[in-house]
């Protein structure tokens, strides 16, 4: 059985991963520069996580978690989002760590929320567990989290991730706009 619940600061080795994968390998190299690989940009994302005031903070994050014999916790997916209010204080740990890492200075990259939502900044659920529900249940948790702070949830998908348009459209979302985001076209979406 799934259940979804707050990350924990020890998750985060396991939602690096996810996150990656929902950003797109392509968009972390992005990232990262020519000079860098992505087991560095990996390492970076593991430090914003286990911090408590990154935009990709463990305490911003949702997580699947199964259950099996013997209490075994076993991380399938996640969803991290935040106030959108509050992306400029956020990001700034972002900022921090790729200019320290990468050499590289993302202080005018572009807002990809504003203030009025609750924006998923990053929405994965592991492979083999894909096809059980498990990211609408993410979705619909998110979606109550938003409802409990008054705030509608947004999000970006990826113009090459139909499958994920698709989901989030039966879920109630609708295109609000297009916007562009670590090198990729996407389509702003927004729950009805």
């Amino acid at each position: 059985m799934i259940q979804i619940e707050k990350a924990k600061k020890k998750d985060a080795p396991l939602i690096v991963p996810m996150v990656m994968e929902a950003m797109n390998l392509e968009c972390c190299q992005w990232f990262a520069g020519p000079n860098h690989t992505l087991d560095d940009f990996e390492r970076l994302m593991t430090r914003l996580i286990t911090m408590e005031n990154s935009q990709y903070s463990y305490c911003n994050t949702l997580v699947a978690v199964e259950y099996g014999e013997g209490g075994l916790r076993t991380l399938v997916g996640c969803c991290i989002s935040y106030d959108g209010a509050r992306l400029h204080l956020l990001r700034k740990a972002f900022v921090a760590e790729a200019m320290a890492t990468f050499g590289i200075d993302y202080s005018d990259m572009e807002d990809e929320t504003t203030a009025g939502e609750l924006y998923i900044d990053s929405l994965c659920v592991c492979a083999q567990y894909r096809g059980r529900g498990i990211a609408s249940q993410l979705l619909e948790a998110t979606v109550e989290k938003g409802r409990k702070l008054g705030l509608p949830v947004g999000l970006l998908v990826d113009n090459g991730n139909p499958k994920a348009e698709r989901l989030y459209a039966r879920l109630g979302f609708e295109v609000m706009g297009v916007a562009s985001w670590g090198g990729h076209k996407m389509r702003r979406m927004r729950k009805r």
